[in-house]
């Protein structure tokens, strides 16, 4: 295995702990979504607009079945709604409710908020590299 490999996979595991440091060093605040998943599919639907099982599972190269129990929790919690396709298709969509965008733009700011503290000394150039490279890293992925 190539060296660079190794290294950028002990990197990814240390990006993976700091996720679990920030979760519990973080005070008490407002609810959070409780799973990564509510966070990635609830921003699709933000952007996206109204989306089937099946178009969800397809853009996250997932099962249906796996989606399928993700988006049950959103349903539950009231942060998505099933609606019939408003171009008139068969498949019901889910659209994202006023509740589950609240809780987007409240996770996203935490979010947003932790990354500006980690990353506060870094140059522009640096931030600029590093979200290039992630970019490139997440469309290797989707591809």
């Amino acid at each position: 295995m190539r060296e660079e490999i190794v290294h950028i996979e002990r990197e990814l595991m240390l990006i993976g702990r700091y996720k679990e440091l920030a979760a519990t060093a973080s005070p008490v605040q407002e609810r959070r979504l409780e799973r990564g998943s509510s966070y990635i599919l609830l921003s699709r639907l933000e952007a996206e607009g109204p989306m089937s099982i099946g178009q969800l599972a397809q853009a996250f190269s997932l099962d249906t079945s796996t989606v399928n129990r993700q988006t049950a929790v959103l349903l539950r919690d009231g942060l998505a709604e099933r609606i019939p396709d408003p171009e008139g298709g068969m498949a019901r969509k889910l659209r994202i409710t006023d509740e589950g965008l609240r809780r987007v733009a409240g996770e996203r700011e935490y979010r947003l908020n932790g990354l500006a503290t980690v990353l506060k000394d870094w140059t522009p150039e640096e931030l600029a590299a590093f979200a290039e490279g992630l970019a490139h890293f997440n469309a290797s992925i989707e591809h």
